[in-house]
């Protein structure tokens, strides 16, 4: 199952019924190019009317919300160099290219037994029961699309282009502004990596974990923001915002999680306390213990200038910094055990 390798001016006075008119539209002209492309004004007066519901954060009509993918500051929980004590290896596990039109508006780890819980439709990898009602036991019974036989449920919100209609009843279906026909994934890259630090431990069966902040839009920080949007040419730069990518290009999205594990817990009230990112230095905070850490990247085929927006809660409109995902390890012990001995021991499996 497992394959292991090495590796602005004033003029004279006018009357002021004359001069007005003019002020305005300088003054305004002004302030729209001073405003972020998301805070400026659409045709109806306000941010984010759109066809069929709020159109995506900083999407000035027609085009979407872009920016090309340049230097930003490291997502928190990216790892320094490795060092001599380092967990190296990397396991990449084929999930595909997704769930084979396994869709739903459900989230068994935030609102589990809630149907549509979720207010946005998610897509996924593996796991091809996962829905509100699943339990671990469904989920260890269940058919997966990870040619490896690996159960776990991986899934995150889905990508739409907003200049077509959705036709099919899971394009339908979310409502609360998420309209138009779902991307699907062009590729699916599913990778644990161990610490740059240390070696690390299995993580226990069923542990649910969540990364990004879904209500990134309306926080008061960006602290939980974890998603980088990206062009596939250039994989070293990235973006919080959708990014322009030239023709032949996909666009990406990666989601990285936290892999600092409190040793007791599978989950937490808020979903998140049971796990933690590590430090700047990669090192795990103090009664905690570094398990793999899952980084999910999506690549799409995307003609330049198509508008896109990720599926999102109403009042968030679709601003690309809510990008999320969740997943629940439904690994056997010995699928875990695997890859941590590829982690601890520096190769790079496949399964």
């Amino acid at each position: 199952m497992v394959r292991g390798s090495g590796r602005r001016r004033r003029r004279g006075r006018r009357p002021l019924a004359l001069l007005a008119p003019v002020l305005c539209l300088v003054l305004g002209a002004g302030l729209a190019a001073a405003l972020p492309d998301g805070a400026r004004p659409d045709r109806a007066g306000h941010g984010g009317a759109g066809h069929g519901g709020p159109r995506a954060a900083g999407v000035p009509a027609p085009g979407p919300a872009t920016a090309e993918p340049g230097p930003e500051p490291p997502v928190p929980g990216d790892p320094p160099p490795a060092g001599p004590q380092a967990s190296s290896g990397s396991v990449s596990v084929d999930c595909g290219r997704g769930g084979e039109g396994h869709y739903n508006e459900d989230n068994v780890v935030v609102s589990p037994g809630l149907r549509a819980g979720a207010h946005h439709t998610h897509a996924y990898a593996g796991n091809l029961s996962t829905d509100a009602a699943s339990t671990d036991a469904s989920l260890a019974a269940a058919a997966t699309t990870c040619r490896g036989g690996d159960r776990s449920t991986y899934y995150w919100p889905v990508l739409r282009r907003t200049d077509r209609p959705g036709t099919r009843p899971h394009e339908r279906a979310a409502g609360h502004g998420n309209t138009g026909r779902i991307l699907s994934e062009a590729a699916v890259t599913v990778e644990f990596r161990g610490s740059p630090v240390s070696r690390v431990v299995p993580m226990p069966r069923f542990l649910r974990a969540v990364t990004g902040d879904a209500v990134a839009g309306t926080a008061r920080d960006g602290g939980r923001v974890r998603a980088r949007w990206g062009c596939s040419g250039t994989p070293e730069r990235s973006t919080t915002r959708y990014p322009r990518c030239p023709a032949g290009e996909r666009i990406t999205r990666t989601l990285v999680f936290p892999s600092c594990w409190n040793g007791l817990d599978t989950d937490s009230p808020d979903h998140r306390a049971h796990l933690g990112f590590p430090a700047a230095n990669g090192v795990c905070p103090a009664d905690s213990f570094p398990v793999p850490q899952l980084r999910i990247g999506l690549e799409y085929e995307v003609e330049p200038g198509v508008p896109v927006a990720v599926d999102s809660f109403s009042e968030q409109r679709h601003d690309p910094r809510t990008d999320h995902a969740m997943f629940v390890n439904a690994m056997t012990d010995e699928q875990m055990a695997a890859v941590v001995d590829c982690l601890n021991r520096g190769v790079r499996c496949r399964f």
